[in-house]
């Protein structure tokens, strides 16, 4: 029992498991931040431009609600296709979000890669230092004489 919990431990502490945790609830709290974009900003804009409709109203009702007073006897059935779009217009959204920034994330690492890749020349030898300095010191003799 104590080898399946030491198992255990070193599979949830791995990198990628802490990764991929971090990610589902960044991408949960992503994902409602772009059902209320959607949902408040974009498709009440999309409805009207259409002439006013609300698309998380739309549906088809195949059987309406039966009805006694204000008890109901038998619900209604209905496909709300509506909410169908609602949620494809969520999906596309975040679809796009999340190219966007895999984009984003693959540009910048490409110039980390190319910055690392390009080798840093060696400094110059001692050797070539003093004979850099004792060229200055001919230039300036030369110069001096003119």
């Amino acid at each position: 029992m104590g080898k399946i919990l030491q198992e255990f431990k070193t599979f949830a502490m791995r990198g990628n498991v802490i990764d991929m945790a971090v990610g589902v609830i960044i991408g949960g709290a992503f994902g409602k931040i772009v059902s209320s974009l959607v949902a408040d900003v974009i498709m009440p804009l999309v409805g009207l431009l259409v002439g006013g409709i609300n698309f998380s109203q739309l549906k088809w009702t195949i059987k309406p609600a039966v009805m006694d007073g204000d008890a109901v006897v038998s619900p209604e059935v209905s496909l709300n296709y509506g909410n169908f779009i609602q949620v494809t217009f969520d999906f596309l959204i975040i679809a796009v979000s999340v190219f966007l920034m895999v984009k984003a994330i693959n540009t910048l690492s490409k110039k980390k890669k190319e910055e690392a890749a390009k080798p840093v020349p060696p400094p110059p030898s001692d050797e070539v230092k003093l004979l850099a300095e004792i060229r200055d010191l001919l230039k300036k003799e030369k110069d001096g004489a003119r």
